[in-house]
């Protein structure tokens, strides 16, 4: 590590000053929130230079890059799914931008390329964010979005031409479609277009459903409901199978819970109706026969059941149990051959039920420990296709029958490492106030417990949001070199349901930072590493987390990568969807909830005088989920602040957004950077 101060690019403070409830914050790099001025454009400039110079001079970079690469190269499949006699699914056949999406008759035939959206743009930026498969199998309706954006433009293709209509629809974020059962048109929500404004910045408020007939301009769609005394409210429009019912589900930011209404097609002139008029609890639908309609729900129910609910009689006292609450969560259910699938959390990692709506439930067999995804279809459907993962084991595709129940290997990726030499282990340790939290530690087999290793811990902690057992070629560069790599279930997550959730919003997000410190002195304590060889990570709300603890327990990490972070806490509900997010974080303009927010927002307790462990922030220019300010602000306030001689650097990716949709390329340029930079001060 170099001995001489480090020269970072100038940023000046401004005598920016807020009042929140009394309390005078200052905010001295306020002017970087002005993306696009000459100042801040200068500044994004010089920070990446400074940064490319530190990465260039790590020694093992170029090596990291190379084995990324040959790993990355296999062939990756989506969960395939069945419409009109058609399968769908994506490909990817290793170090292409972005997955192929191709169709078939029959599981033995060559698949037809559907759209290679490798073909819409030179850079490989340009990426599908949805799509739907019209009820007659004629159809593709997709989404697509460019450098990451949030924002997607829907087209509609025809499936046999492999030729777009003319349809095009704009201004749609955070939002599917769910076609008619005639196929003549879908419903979906958009935003209405931006008066001038920045588009990345604008907040976004007053969503709308709508209605588009095939064919006509996106002027023409038939609005269908909104709320204007509502700015927070989201609406999704869900038409049912058997051509009867649009289902309208209210949502209010991240909120576990959710309204509903309904107009019967049928009958236009009832109006839409309610079914559920109060925020009490969160209604999925599942599917219906005819009135009699099915939800997976917390509704007195905190780890989830489901329930069958009437809309010609949707009085409480008339509402019937399908499947009962149990002591694992439920996270995820679909309803296929007259059954309910419902994916468990058992200790953060799936256990499958299979429940008809007739009849005994069963228990699908998994491969082992790991996280299983998919069972699309339709209700009457007699088949499904799943995914199974776990840390060591890339994704395997299978095939299910849902009439003989049996499940058959459909692809296996073929990835050049032995998964035999790596082993997962759980553990279960105590947080600072005794609560027992679980933690998915991976590694090479034969791993000495010297407290010299190489270790990456990785969390996420909010939005009701679990971390199960997943593949990450990332991941495995990492343990091939002899890192450990730890994943624990933090509070704030879905793992145990709505109060493991609850537990680390607003005034209990404190929970969250304990819970990881926990962990990392777990590990210390364990002998697995110290904290000369221990890092932390997390991206999004986890940037948040590794930024926090980074700043409550300095002396505990010698590196840290937040990334995507939300990282100004008071500043947050003022960008883009940002307002979204008070239902986890809690509002600045509440009393209580302000302090709490003050007293761990990373932007607002940077100290200077402290020694802090390298950090490699990392965002993106085209970021217009989590403004691309937060990061820049803490960068400035913590290069500022650093009195060791560990490095501050920001690294800026260009033509990017939050992840989703990113280029193959630049994920792995992305990840070597990150390897590189943790293996040289991990080491």
């Amino acid at each position: 590590m170099d001995s001489q101060p480090i020269p970072y690019p100038d940023a000046r403070k401004v005598n920016h000053i807020d009042t929140y409830h009394g309390v005078k914050v200052h905010d001295p790099y306020r002017w970087l929130e002005n993306l696009d001025s000459r100042e801040t454009r200068s500044w994004i400039e010089a920070e990446n230079r400074l940064t490319r110079t530190w990465l260039e001079k790590f020694p093992e970079r170029e090596s990291i890059r190379k084995r990324l690469t040959e790993l990355w190269n296999y062939e990756r499949y989506s969960v395939p799914y069945k419409v009109a006699g058609r399968y769908f699914f994506s490909r990817n056949d290793g170090l292409q931008n972005q997955a192929i999406v191709y169709t078939l008759h029959n599981l033995s035939d060559e698949p037809t390329v559907l759209i290679d959206p490798n073909r819409l743009s030179k850079d490989g930026t340009v990426a599908l964010k949805g799509a739907a498969v019209s009820p007659d199998g004629h159809f593709y309706a997709y989404a697509i979005a460019d450098a990451g954006s949030d924002w997607t433009e829907w087209h509609v293709r025809d499936i046999d031409t492999r030729k777009d209509l003319d349809d095009r629809l704009e201004w749609i974020k955070f939002s599917g479609v769910s076609w008619t059962a005639d196929s003549k048109g879908f419903y979906y929500s958009r935003y209405d277009a931006p008066e001038g404004g920045d588009k990345l910045k604008e907040v976004n408020y007053f969503p709308k459903l709508y209605y588009h007939r095939l064919g006509d301009p996106q002027e023409k769609d038939k609005l269908i409901y909104h709320s204007p005394d509502h700015k927070d409210w989201s609406f999704n429009g869900i038409a049912t199978e058997d051509g009867r019912y649009l289902l309208i589900e209210v949502g209010r930011g991240t909120e576990d819970k959710n309204l509903l209404y309904f107009q019967d097609l049928q009958h236009i002139e009832t109006g839409i109706r309610p079914v559920i008029e109060s925020w009490q609890a969160s209604y999925e639908y599942l599917g219906n026969q005819g009135s009699r309609f099915w939800f997976l729900s917390n509704d007195h129910a905190p780890r989830g059941r489901i329930l069958e609910i009437d809309l010609n009689h949707p009085e409480r006292k008339r509402w019937k149990e399908m499947l009962a609450e149990s002591k694992d969560t439920i996270e995820t259910a679909t309803m296929v051959n007259d059954s309910f699938i419902v994916t468990y959390l058992h200790d953060a990692w799936h256990r499958i039920l299979i429940k008809p709506v007739k009849g005994e439930a069963r228990e699908l067999k998994l491969p082992g420990i790991g996280s299983a995804g998919g069972f699309y279809g339709k209700q009457h459907d007699r088949e499904t296709f799943y995914s199974w993962t776990s840390f060591n084991t890339p994704a395997r595709i299978y095939h299910l029958d849902l009439e003989t129940g049996k499940s058959t290997l459909f692809k296996r990726p073929s990835v050049k490492f032995n998964s035999d030499d790596y082993v997962t282990r759980q553990v279960f340790y105590n947080s600072k106030d005794g609560t027992r939290v679980p933690m998915f530690i991976t590694h090479k087999k034969g791993l000495k417990l010297d407290g010299n290793n190489p270790t990456l811990l990785y969390g996420y902690g909010g939005f009701n949001i679990s971390l199960t057992p997943y593949f990450s070629v990332t991941n495995l560069v990492w343990m091939e070199m002899g890192g450990v790599y730890a994943v624990p279930s933090l509070r704030g997550g879905g793992e145990y349901g709505k109060a493991w959730h609850e537990a680390g919003t607003k005034t209990h997000k404190q929970n969250v930072f304990d819970d990881f410190i926990a962990a990392a002195e777990w590990l210390i304590a364990d002998r697995y590493t110290s904290p000369a060889h221990l890092g932390i990570s997390g991206g999004s709300n986890g940037g948040l987390l590794v930024a926090a603890t980074l700043l409550q327990r300095p002396d505990l990490f010698a590196a840290a990568v937040p990334a995507v972070g939300v990282l100004d806490m008071l500043r947050f509900n003022k960008f883009t969807i940002g307002w979204a997010w008070e239902s986890d974080y809690g509002s600045p303009e509440n009393e209580a909830e302000f302090k709490a927010l003050y007293a761990y927002s990373p932007y607002h307790n940077v100290k200077p005088g402290v020694r802090y462990p390298a950090t490699l922030v990392m965002t993106a220019d085209h970021d217009d989920r989590v403004y691309p300010a937060h990061s820049f602000k803490f960068t400035a306030a913590l290069q500022a602040a650093q009195a060791g001689p560990a490095p501050i650097l920001i690294r800026i990716e260009t033509r990017a957004g939050h992840g989703a949709g990113t280029p193959t390329s630049k994920r792995i340029e992305e990840a070597a950077d990150k390897l590189a930079f943790l293996r040289y001060f991990l080491k």
